[in-house]
């Protein structure tokens, strides 16, 4: 079983992510520079690539954004968050986890799969059911960030944080009642920071499974951001204490 990836940034990411490809399609006549890229680093690889007429290419990708260019990968297993965890012990290193709690939007769980790779997030939880999944789309979307981070789908997402409290990390909830402002928490230790629904945010039940809640200042008319960009400010907030400030225990 394969899925269409489409886009030349995310296609060309794929490649060189060593992760497994069947095939690419090039759209019939298209050259230079990137597709060009394409097609070097595929005959590298041995993936096979053809070229495709318009009208057999239509008929495979309606997509009007597929820049001439779509690849056929299997569909990508699961991280395994015990292992990572175990991983994270052996290195030694200071975990940074994010959940996101139902988002249904492809192109926001794109954009905050791209920030947390970009971030440095050891992995991305999902939930497996009520939530956008890892689809072609969302791979786009993160311009082809989904290939090189772990991201793993859970069937309960307060379960996973008692797992992960047991593991030693804090659990940090973005929320527009947050009693602490985002900036507030001490994020030199372990911690997971938990992103909510577009619509109602962060579930109750994971809520009473906090340790913080946080909020984001807002100062104009527009009662909240988008969920992809508050990820965002959230995530680099961990990246700006770790990188300029020595480690703390976590309970500011």
């Amino acid at each position: 079983m394969a899925q269409m990836l489409t886009g030349r940034k995310p296609i060309i990411e794929a490649l060189k992510s060593g992760k497994p490809i069947e095939r690419i399609g090039i759209l019939q006549g298209i050259r230079g520079g990137i597709i060009d890229e394409i097609r070097r680093l595929a005959e590298e690889r041995g993936v096979t690539l053809t070229e495709i007429d318009r009208q057999t290419f239509r008929q495979l990708a309606v997509d009007a954004t597929t820049q001439g260019v779509i690849a056929f990968i299997p569909v990508r297993p699961t991280a395994d968050l015990d292992q990572i965890l175990v991983v994270l012990g052996e290195r030694n290193a200071t975990g940074f986890l994010l959940i996101l709690d139902q988002i249904e939007d492809p192109q926001n769980l794109g954009a905050l799969v791209r920030t947390a790779e970009c971030a440095g997030v050891q992995c991305v939880i999902i939930p497996k059911h009520h939530a956008a999944s890892i689809t072609g789309s969302v791979v786009k979307a993160s311009a082809g960030a989904t290939e090189h981070i772990p991201i793993t789908e859970v069937t309960n997402i307060v379960t996973t944080i008692q797992r992960l409290k047991e593991a030693g990390f804090w659990i940090v909830g973005l929320a527009a009642e947050g009693e602490k402002m985002y900036d507030e928490p001490d994020y030199r230790v372990p911690v997971v920071l938990v992103v909510g629904n577009e619509g109602h945010g962060i579930r109750r039940l994971v809520k009473e499974h906090c340790d913080h809640l946080i909020r984001i200042p807002l100062f104009g008319k527009v009662g909240s951001l988008n969920v992809s960009v508050a990820g965002a400010l959230g995530m680099y907030e961990v990246v700006r204490q770790r990188e300029h400030q020595p480690r703390g225990d976590g309970r500011s």
